[in-house]
């Protein structure tokens, strides 16, 4: 609860206000007037959408503010070490044999068995990873020295290293048992898993950095690193697997201490670096599609969403309600002042001032986007008399942003219903056939075809379709073995574990959640030892605690994504089984139970200290805090991480549902209506895009009195998302596709197709026994040397007496 120094209210949870004693009724609504009408009125985000943030902004989150006082432990323990084996230059001032052998110093004192000396010269290496800071005087310095001082550090071979260490630390027991019988976990018992993955971290994080000024070598150590990475070179596994392992067994309750959001940020640069952003990820499907032999794509995605601009927000309650207050306070002027009724007739009531907010009136019910109707929405007969000016008007398009699409399925479906309809029979998948059929059919055939796309997925689908119909002919199957497809096969035997613990984790960081005696703890890495004792160290703790959960929810949103994405484009049945096992472990109710809050509250929240943040704060003398400063936070219009985190949970939704009937009925059945349509006050186009996408695809169940009461919403999808052009979305024809019964054989089918897949490519034990090579020659066989157990052996007299001896043989029908 957070007293507003004004007496003005008191904010709870950052979600409601409560009006105090001795503030008037009309002050406090004017108030809120205010605050809802400068909310109405803001501007566009300007969010510009990306694999990650700035620089600084991705290292300062690794850190929380607790561990502040680390930086010069850090500092420390390298200058101690530095001196004591090297003259009192500064680091910067050596030359390139004199940082290599001083590396290469510390990193051979990582063997050593003493654990106080390693985790100095851990700290040390650190120290050098955040860029030694110590002998810099700007940002620009400390960038420099830590890509300078990464890439040293890959040379030596200190990630090798520091895997080898994170790994005994993952297996150490008596850390984990101790863990597990305290009572209260503290940023003290993660202290050495701590400092490893913050080095790894900055090692990743600086050498995906794809920097123009790097020298030739630098280039080849990068690539080098990012096939090492992908591949199962350390530990006879991908770095990404063994930081599965520690989420599934931080979630199992076994390793409490575990500081997963570092775990998680680690997983996802490795994941983004190893496999690739979305930028890469349309240079792939564009090669894709080029090697299957497929058209190109008919747009470039990214830059279209770049280039589309957001809807007006709706109006708020406030809003409304003193729509409403100047409606009736007009009519009551027009009643008590008789002298002014003529001039007030002379007008025409329907077209005066203020005909937009009986307009507004009439769609109250529409909470959605607040555009420009379309002309057949208004009453063109009778123009108003007083124009709107011309900053209020709303330029339409030139023309839809998309290109619209048809499938080979919706092509069948239109001439299978028009051969019933004029000629009354049907040619199964003939889409070339045409004979009987009306002019116009011929031309809506002509168009659709046009417009024909034919998806990666669906050749993908055909082509294991064949394999399984001919296992024999078809030939082995090629599968190349890129860091999707090792990645694949490295997560596949935990994969439903690992998708359980992300939702876990990201259930316990959700700002919606209630806590729980059985959740998970997620702030072991930003609780001190000792808890604070002064309302500004507790403000600060609450920022912490806050900022910390946002960070969790920003890197389980883009590794979900990421891997969804990415397993889709490699092979159509990964992507499916890992929706699959997401559904089933309830990811959509969980996301839209995410998105049922305050979203503009959740996407302007300043949970952050800027003075603390890294590098700033090494840098700088730190000024003295106070619970003004805290409370005031920073001057962005917007919380990037927040807003990002937003739009991914989105996508995945997108990608979860689509094309999936039953799945659609999740979002319907859950209400998920409503909640969708309060996230399309945010200003942002590529997030009121997704959101219209998921209203799009559960509109026709939604009924007719719905569809009524938010035609601005119709509108906006019309506008905004792809068409498919016989896709009845809009007119609630959803007969043919709500049958309930489907539901479950639709799932059902699909886990048949997955299980299949996985067992002929990957499941090579498992392969069917008809299929194999039988040996039919006798003397081969009985050539064959056969182990037989010892107590067999031992036994031999007896198994003679009782299975040959004892039990007459016909000879006579034995040779016939």
């Amino acid at each position: 609860m957070d007293v507003g120094g004004n007496g003005g209210g008191v904010t709870v949870n950052n979600k409601q206000k409560v009006m105090l004693p001795g503030k008037s009724r009309g002050e406090f609504a004017r108030n809120q007037r205010k605050d809802s009408e400068g909310l109405s009125e803001a501007p566009d985000l300007e969010f510009e959408y990306g694999d990650s943030d700035k620089w600084a902004a991705e290292l300062s989150e690794l850190y929380s503010y607790t561990e502040g006082p680390e930086f010069h432990l850090n500092r420390k323990c390298f200058e101690e070490d530095f001196q004591t084996h090297v003259s009192d230059k500064r680091w910067v001032d050596l030359d390139a044999m004199q940082h290599r052998a001083h590396a290469m110093r510390l990193l051979d004192g990582l063997d050593v068995t003493g654990r106080e000396r390693r985790l100095k010269l851990a700290r040390a290496i650190l120290y050098m990873a955040q860029g030694t800071f110590g002998d810099c005087s700007s940002e620009a310095e400390v960038q420099h020295w830590m890509r300078y001082n990464v890439f040293l550090l890959l040379e030596v071979g200190a990630f090798s290293a520091l895997v080898e260490l994170l790994n005994m630390e993952i297996e150490n027991s008596a850390a984990c048992s101790s863990a597990v019988r305290k009572p209260a976990i503290s940023l003290a018992d993660s202290t050495d898993l701590r400092v490893l993955l913050n080095i790894m971290y900055l090692m990743v994080e600086m050498i995906q950095q794809d920097d123009l000024a790097d020298p030739p070598e630098w280039r080849a150590t990068r690539e080098t690193f990012k096939t090492e990475l992908g591949s199962p070179l350390y530990n006879s596994e991908p770095v990404s697997v063994m930081l599965f392992g520690m989420v599934t067994k931080f979630c199992s309750g076994h390793a409490p201490h575990f500081p997963m959001k570092k775990v998680l940020l680690l997983l996802w640069k490795t994941i983004l670096f190893t496999l690739g952003g979305f930028e890469q990820l349309q240079s792939l499907k564009v090669c894709k599609r080029e090697e299957l032999g497929l058209p190109r794509l008919p747009e470039d995605s990214i830059r279209v969403v770049r280039n589309m601009r957001a809807a007006s927000p709706p109006a708020s309650a406030s809003d409304l309600i003193e729509q409403q207050q100047r409606r009736a306070r007009r009519e009551h002027k027009a009643l008590i002042k008789q002298e002014n009724l003529d001039a007030f007739n002379e007008k025409d009531p329907y077209k005066a001032d203020d005909s937009r907010e009986d307009e507004e009136e009439n769609d109250d019910n529409d909470n959605s986007l607040e555009t420009e109707p379309f002309p057949l929405e208004r009453d063109e007969v009778m123009p108003p008399p007083i124009p709107h000016p011309s900053s209020e008007r709303v330029s339409f398009p030139k023309g839809l942003p998309w290109a619209p699409k048809v499938r080979e399925k919706d092509i069948e479906n239109f001439l299978e219903c028009s051969r019933s309809k004029f000629i009354g029979y049907t040619l199964g998948n003939d889409t070339d056939t045409v004979v009987g059929l009306p002019r116009p059919i011929h031309e809506s055939i002509k168009t659709l075809k046009q417009h024909k796309y034919v998806s990666i997925a669906e050749v993908q689908i055909a082509k294991e379709e064949e394999y399984q119909k001919t296992p024999l002919s078809g030939g082995e199957e090629d599968v190349e073995m890129c860091a999707t497809e090792l990645l694949y096969q490295g997560i596949l035997p935990s994969l439903p574990q690992y998708m359980i613990a992300l939702l876990k984790i990201l259930l316990a960081a959700a700002p919606t959640s209630k806590a729980k005696t059985d959740s998970i703890n997620i702030l072991a890495d930003v609780l001190p030892e000792e808890m604070p004792t002064t309302v500004l160290q507790s403000m600060k703790l609450g920022v912490d605690v806050n900022r910390h959960k946002e960070i969790i929810v920003k890197a389980i949103s883009a590794i979900l994504l990421l891997l969804l994405k990415h397993f889709k484009l490699n092979h159509i049945y990964q992507f499916e089984y890992m929706a699959q096992h997401l559904v089933f472990a309830n990811c959509i109710p969980l996301i839209l139970k995410f998105f049922n809050q305050n979203i503009m509250s959740y996407i302007t929240a300043k949970n952050s200290i800027s003075v603390l943040d890294f590098p700033y704060c090494v840098l700088h003398e730190l000024p003295e805090l106070t619970a003004e400063s805290l409370e005031a936070g920073d001057n962005n219009q917007f919380c990037w991480r927040n807003l990002f985190s937003c739009i991914n949970l989105l996508r995945i939704l997108n990608k979860l549902t689509k094309w999936k009937h039953s799945r659609t009925m999740m979002l319907v059945v859950f209400k998920s209506a409503p909640i969708l349509k309060r996230a399309l006050k945010v200003k942002q186009a590529m997030m009121q895009l997704y959101v219209l996408k998921l209203l799009k695809v559960q509109t026709k169940y939604l009924g007719r009195q719905w569809r009524k009461s938010n035609m601005k919403t119709m509108s906006a999808i019309y506008q905004k998302v792809r068409h498919r052009l016989n896709d009845d979305w809009a007119y609630g024809n959803a007969d043919l596709d709500a049958r309930p019964w489907d539901f479950q054989a639709e799932e059902c089918a699909l886990r048949a197709s997955i299980e299949r897949f996985n067992n002929r490519r990957y499941d090579k034990n498992q392969s069917n026994p008809e299929f194999l090579p039988v040996d039919n020659c006798l003397q081969s066989v009985l050539g064959q040397r056969v182990e037989l157990p010892e107590d067999f052996q031992m036994n031999y007299d007896l198994w003679l007496e009782r299975e040959v001896f004892s039990k007459p043989i016909c000879w006579e029908d034995l040779l016939q």
